[in-house]
């Protein structure tokens, strides 16, 4: 991998703050588009991923299982409404052949119940692989590893 451009920094530098902004918006349908048509989405804990095990908490290949995740969120996953805010830090990002990219950055998710104290909800780093599509940069692959064992007994909307 070798270092990048000027440009290529700025371009997946918006596509993360895209990423944040439809994630902490609710705008799921704009979250799916920001995948390649086969795309990877995970959420795993730090444990699992060090020592390789497969196990995630969730885990989505392709569109299709992110738009079945979004239909959930809308339709059929009943809970207590929050607002959730991400902050994330800067790129670790190396560009490699045919607009391939490996990237990680950490991130920080806070948590707003209606009526309660904003939350830290949850802390860790993405991992990823973006690629360039005609519709510009795109996950071809999102892994959350989140330090804690301890999670929420949900997580509802995507981190």
């Amino acid at each position: 991998m070798a270092s990048m451009t000027p440009d290529q920094w700025i371009e997946l530098n918006q596509l993360y703050a895209e990423y944040s902004h439809a994630v902490d918006c609710g705008k799921w349908d704009r979250w799916v588009e920001l995948f390649t048509e086969g795309g990877i989405y995970r959420l795993v804990p730090r444990e699992n991923h060090e020592r390789g095990f497969p196990l995630a908490t969730l885990a989505f290949t392709g569109k299709a299982m992110l738009k079945d995740r979004v239909y959930g969120i809308g339709e059929t996953l009943f809970h207590d409404p929050y607002y959730q805010r991400h902050v994330v830090g800067p790129m670790l990002a190396r560009a490699g052949p045919d607009g391939l990219f490996e990237v990680e950055a950490n991130y920080a998710v806070f948590r707003t119940k209606l009526s309660e104290f904003t939350t830290v909800y949850n802390v860790g780093r993405y991992l990823d692989v973006v690629t360039r599509t005609p519709e510009g940069l795109r996950f071809a692959q999102r892994v959350c590893v989140y330090d804690s064992e301890m999670i929420p007994n949900s997580i509802i909307y995507p981190i």
